[in-house]
Protein backbone atom coordinates (compact mmCIF):
# COMPACT_ATOMS: atom_id res chain seq x y z
CA UNK A 1 0.00 0.00 0.00
CA UNK A 2 1.46 3.28 -0.72
CA UNK A 3 1.93 5.97 1.74
CA UNK A 4 -1.05 8.59 2.76
CA UNK A 5 -0.45 11.55 4.11
CA UNK A 6 -3.54 13.06 6.23
CA UNK A 7 -4.14 16.37 7.98
CA UNK A 8 -5.23 15.99 11.71
CA UNK A 9 -5.89 18.26 14.21
CA UNK A 10 -3.00 21.20 15.06
CA UNK A 11 -1.92 20.74 11.90
CA UNK A 12 -0.20 17.19 12.68
CA UNK A 13 0.99 15.51 10.05
CA UNK A 14 -0.05 11.90 9.92
CA UNK A 15 0.78 9.16 7.74
CA UNK A 16 -0.79 5.95 7.13
CA UNK A 17 0.79 2.85 5.84
CA UNK A 18 1.03 -1.14 5.80
CA UNK A 19 2.69 -2.43 9.23
CA UNK A 20 6.26 -3.93 9.35
CA UNK A 21 6.90 -6.95 11.72
CA UNK A 22 9.79 -4.74 12.96
CA UNK A 23 6.77 -2.74 14.28
CA UNK A 24 5.89 -5.22 16.59
CA UNK A 25 7.14 -3.45 19.57
CA UNK A 26 5.65 -0.12 19.22
CA UNK A 27 1.91 -1.91 18.72
CA UNK A 28 2.39 -4.31 21.06
CA UNK A 29 3.03 -1.16 23.91
CA UNK A 30 -0.06 0.65 22.66
CA UNK A 31 -2.48 -2.79 22.87
CA UNK A 32 -0.70 -3.59 26.06
CA UNK A 33 -2.46 -0.82 28.04
CA UNK A 34 -5.91 -1.83 27.24
CA UNK A 35 -5.16 -5.15 28.27
CA UNK A 36 -4.21 -3.71 31.82
CA UNK A 37 -6.53 -1.39 32.42
CA UNK A 38 -9.62 -1.67 30.33
CA UNK A 39 -12.28 -3.90 29.24
CA UNK A 40 -11.70 -2.77 25.48
CA UNK A 41 -10.48 -6.08 24.83
CA UNK A 42 -11.67 -9.43 26.56
CA UNK A 43 -8.20 -10.53 26.61
CA UNK A 44 -6.64 -10.60 30.26
CA UNK A 45 -2.95 -11.25 29.83
CA UNK A 46 -0.08 -8.94 27.71
CA UNK A 47 0.76 -11.49 24.88
CA UNK A 48 4.52 -12.11 24.61
CA UNK A 49 5.98 -10.11 21.95
CA UNK A 50 6.74 -13.35 20.00
CA UNK A 51 2.74 -14.53 20.04
CA UNK A 52 2.20 -10.96 19.03
CA UNK A 53 4.59 -10.90 15.68
CA UNK A 54 3.00 -14.23 15.42
CA UNK A 55 -0.47 -12.88 15.31
CA UNK A 56 0.76 -10.09 12.63
CA UNK A 57 2.15 -12.38 10.48
CA UNK A 58 -0.94 -14.63 10.74
CA UNK A 59 -3.31 -11.17 9.44
CA UNK A 60 -0.67 -9.96 7.20
CA UNK A 61 -1.32 -13.59 4.82
CA UNK A 62 -4.35 -12.03 3.77
CA UNK A 63 -5.63 -8.80 4.76
CA UNK A 64 -4.29 -5.48 5.50
CA UNK A 65 -2.22 -4.53 8.35
CA UNK A 66 -2.24 -0.48 8.94
CA UNK A 67 -0.53 1.57 11.15
CA UNK A 68 -0.50 5.57 11.55
CA UNK A 69 2.60 7.49 12.47
CA UNK A 70 3.68 11.16 12.86
CA UNK A 71 7.14 11.99 12.97
CA UNK A 72 8.17 8.29 12.78
CA UNK A 73 6.37 7.39 16.07
CA UNK A 74 3.44 5.13 15.56
CA UNK A 75 -0.12 6.54 16.87
CA UNK A 76 -1.81 3.39 16.12
CA UNK A 77 -3.14 0.85 13.76
CA UNK A 78 -5.83 -1.35 12.58
CA UNK A 79 -6.65 -4.62 11.12
CA UNK A 80 -8.66 -6.88 9.24
CA UNK A 81 -9.05 -10.68 9.78
CA UNK A 82 -11.34 -13.54 8.82
CA UNK A 83 -15.08 -13.22 10.08
CA UNK A 84 -15.22 -17.05 9.70
CA UNK A 85 -12.85 -18.96 8.00
CA UNK A 86 -15.58 -20.59 5.92
CA UNK A 87 -14.88 -20.06 2.20
CA UNK A 88 -18.83 -18.61 2.30
CA UNK A 89 -17.48 -15.69 4.54
CA UNK A 90 -14.92 -14.78 2.42
CA UNK A 91 -16.66 -11.17 1.69
CA UNK A 92 -16.99 -10.35 5.29
CA UNK A 93 -13.96 -9.37 8.11
CA UNK A 94 -13.86 -8.51 10.96
CA UNK A 95 -12.21 -5.16 11.46
CA UNK A 96 -9.67 -4.39 14.93
CA UNK A 97 -8.46 -1.14 15.87
CA UNK A 98 -6.31 0.18 18.91
CA UNK A 99 -4.84 3.83 19.11
CA UNK A 100 -2.54 5.13 21.99
CA UNK A 101 -4.68 6.05 24.59
CA UNK A 102 -2.75 9.73 24.91
CA UNK A 103 -3.74 10.38 21.34
CA UNK A 104 -7.54 9.55 21.26
CA UNK A 105 -10.62 11.77 20.12
CA UNK A 106 -7.45 13.14 17.48
CA UNK A 107 -8.74 11.90 14.53
CA UNK A 108 -6.19 9.21 13.93
CA UNK A 109 -8.74 6.34 13.93
CA UNK A 110 -11.30 7.49 12.10
CA UNK A 111 -8.41 8.02 9.38
CA UNK A 112 -6.85 4.55 10.00
CA UNK A 113 -10.14 3.12 9.57
CA UNK A 114 -11.34 5.07 6.44
CA UNK A 115 -7.57 3.63 4.73
CA UNK A 116 -8.82 0.21 6.07
CA UNK A 117 -11.73 0.83 4.28
CA UNK A 118 -10.25 1.18 1.40
CA UNK A 119 -7.95 -1.50 1.42
CA UNK A 120 -10.52 -4.00 1.67
CA UNK A 121 -12.82 -2.43 -0.68
CA UNK A 122 -10.31 -2.87 -3.34
CA UNK A 123 -9.71 -6.51 -2.59
CA UNK A 124 -13.35 -7.43 -3.05
CA UNK A 125 -14.76 -7.41 0.90
CA UNK A 126 -18.54 -5.94 1.10
CA UNK A 127 -18.86 -6.83 4.98
CA UNK A 128 -17.60 -5.14 7.94
CA UNK A 129 -17.89 -6.81 11.47
CA UNK A 130 -16.80 -5.17 14.79
CA UNK A 131 -16.81 -7.35 17.71
CA UNK A 132 -17.41 -4.28 20.37
CA UNK A 133 -16.90 -4.70 24.21
CA UNK A 134 -19.73 -3.09 25.84
CA UNK A 135 -21.02 -2.03 29.10
CA UNK A 136 -23.85 -3.61 30.44
CA UNK A 137 -27.30 -1.56 29.86
CA UNK A 138 -25.33 1.40 28.93
CA UNK A 139 -23.38 2.11 32.36
CA UNK A 140 -19.92 2.92 32.31
CA UNK A 141 -17.03 2.38 34.53
CA UNK A 142 -13.49 3.15 34.93
CA UNK A 143 -12.91 0.33 32.65
CA UNK A 144 -15.42 0.37 29.99
CA UNK A 145 -17.26 3.05 28.57
CA UNK A 146 -19.70 3.81 25.36
CA UNK A 147 -16.91 5.30 23.28
CA UNK A 148 -16.23 2.69 20.71
CA UNK A 149 -19.78 2.03 19.89
CA UNK A 150 -20.15 5.43 19.35
CA UNK A 151 -17.11 5.79 17.28
CA UNK A 152 -18.26 3.16 15.40
CA UNK A 153 -21.61 4.42 14.54
CA UNK A 154 -20.24 7.68 13.64
CA UNK A 155 -18.38 5.58 10.84
CA UNK A 156 -21.31 4.02 9.60
CA UNK A 157 -21.36 1.30 11.30
CA UNK A 158 -25.00 -0.33 12.50
CA UNK A 159 -25.67 -2.64 15.73
CA UNK A 160 -27.06 -6.01 14.64
CA UNK A 161 -26.69 -8.05 17.78
CA UNK A 162 -25.67 -7.86 21.61
CA UNK A 163 -24.79 -10.97 23.80
CA UNK A 164 -25.54 -9.67 27.41
CA UNK A 165 -22.85 -10.63 30.20
CA UNK A 166 -20.24 -12.43 28.22
CA UNK A 167 -17.06 -11.45 29.46
CA UNK A 168 -15.82 -11.29 33.03
CA UNK A 169 -13.15 -8.95 34.01
CA UNK A 170 -11.76 -6.67 36.59
CA UNK A 171 -14.30 -8.70 38.69
CA UNK A 172 -17.48 -7.81 36.66
CA UNK A 173 -19.77 -8.31 34.00
CA UNK A 174 -19.69 -7.13 30.25
CA UNK A 175 -21.38 -7.41 27.37
CA UNK A 176 -20.19 -7.96 23.94
CA UNK A 177 -22.31 -5.96 20.59
CA UNK A 178 -21.57 -6.78 17.18
CA UNK A 179 -22.06 -3.66 14.37
CA UNK A 180 -21.37 -3.23 10.83
CA UNK A 181 -21.17 -1.75 7.59
CA UNK A 182 -21.65 -2.74 3.93
CA UNK A 183 -19.26 -1.31 1.19
CA UNK A 184 -20.45 -2.36 -1.48
CA UNK A 185 -23.58 -4.11 -3.45
CA UNK A 186 -24.19 -7.91 -2.93
CA UNK A 187 -24.33 -8.95 -6.48
CA UNK A 188 -25.90 -12.32 -7.53
CA UNK A 189 -21.94 -13.87 -8.48
CA UNK A 190 -19.51 -11.40 -6.57
CA UNK A 191 -16.06 -11.47 -7.60
CA UNK A 192 -13.18 -13.66 -5.64
CA UNK A 193 -11.78 -11.82 -2.68
CA UNK A 194 -8.36 -11.34 -3.68
CA UNK A 195 -5.69 -11.61 -1.00
CA UNK A 196 -4.10 -7.72 0.28
CA UNK A 197 -1.00 -9.12 -0.87
CA UNK A 198 -1.43 -9.52 -4.48
CA UNK A 199 -3.16 -6.15 -4.94
CA UNK A 200 -0.89 -3.76 -6.10
CA UNK A 201 -1.82 -0.42 -4.73
CA UNK A 202 1.10 1.59 -5.56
Amino acid sequence: MSRHSISGQQNKMVTIRDARLADDGRLLEIYAPYVRETAITFETEVPELMEFRQRMEHVRRRYPYLVAEEKGRILGYAYASAFHTRAAYDWAVETTIYVDRDCRHGGIGGSLYKALEAALESMGVLNLNACIAAPVAGIEDEHLTNDSEGFHAHLGYTLVGRFHKCGYKFGRWYDMIWMEKMLGVHVETPKPVQAYADLNLC
